[in-house]
């Protein structure tokens, strides 16, 4: 069969690495649950990775490096509560110090107080938009700064499928996870001039050690399963692949983007 000249140029395209091989990652709550099963993919596509934890979650954290290490990748846990400004950039200046640069972020600490709109108090509402997006934005203002300084950098914000869609209960929950989409378009658009790439990534409900509980109430796994097409809940390794791909060059290009890790919920 004779080949076309487009053809040919097709086969000359090379395929673009999803590996992170000499990045250095920040990964903000990764002792446990989805922070600590992208901390562990990032190693395992090459990055060495920071680690971030509140003071009282530090071991877990400590177990968290001891399995990037034992992958032949450089492990550094800090403890971080992302709600201070001051020790967010402590932590990041401790990051910068140890391993010189940050080329990956992935704000992934947050938390959530289910509660009906009428029930939710001020301080319900204040400590959950402290963490998911407060949180979010400072570190990766601190970040950005050196990353700006360095000339590149990549962004990964964990927002939910609950920022664009959603779902009772959640006020202020759904309020924050929204605000994190939006603000990943705005600095994207900001800092595009400096080659950072700003991304979102959000998934639907994950099942993990910490989720366990919620989901031993058949009634509400019922209905969770019964409104995602295909038909069952997220898994780490089904999110960690868009972690890992939003931070390596096959993403390039891609900015202000979220991307839904969903089983089909938002096509609804």
């Amino acid at each position: 069969m004779k080949r076309t000249k487009k053809s040919a140029r097709m086969e000359g395209i090379a395929l673009p690495s999803m590996h992170v091989s000499g990045k250095t990652a920040l990964v903000t709550g990764a002792g446990s649950g989805l922070g600590r099963s992208i901390a562990l993919a990032l190693a395992e596509a090459g990055a060495d990775v920071a680690i971030t934890e509140l003071p009282s979650r530090l071991e877990n954290a400590r177990a968290v490096a001891a399995s990037i290490r034992s992958l032949g990748r450089r492990a550094l846990v800090v403890r971080l509560d992302v709600t201070s400004v001051k020790n967010i950039e402590r932590s990041v200046t401790e990051v910068i110090k140890a391993f010189s640069r940050i080329d990956i972020l992935v704000n992934n600490a947050g938390i959530n107080t289910p509660r009906r709109a009428l029930d939710v108090t001020e301080d319900d509402w204040d400590r959950i938009l402290a963490v998911n997006l407060k949180g979010v934005f400072f570190c990766a203002q601190a970040v950005g700064r050196q990353m700006v300084r360095q000339g590149s950098g990549k962004i990964i914000n964990m927002a939910s499928q609950n920022g664009v869609v959603g779902y009772h209960d959640r006020a202020a929950y759904c309020s924050s996870k929204a605000g994190v989409v939006n603000l990943t378009r705005v600095l994207a658009i900001e800092w595009a001039r400096y080659q950072i790439n700003v991304n979102a990534v959000a998934p639907t409900f994950v099942l993990t050690p910490l989720t366990e509980e919620m989901f031993a109430n058949p009634v509400f796994s019922r209905e969770i399963h019964r409104r995602i097409p295909l038909g069952r809940l997220g898994r780490p390794e089904d999110v960690v692949g868009a972690v890992v791909f939003l931070a390596s060059p096959a993403a390039d290009l891609v900015t202000g983007h979220t991307l839904l890790v969903d089983g089909g919920w938002t096509a609804i």
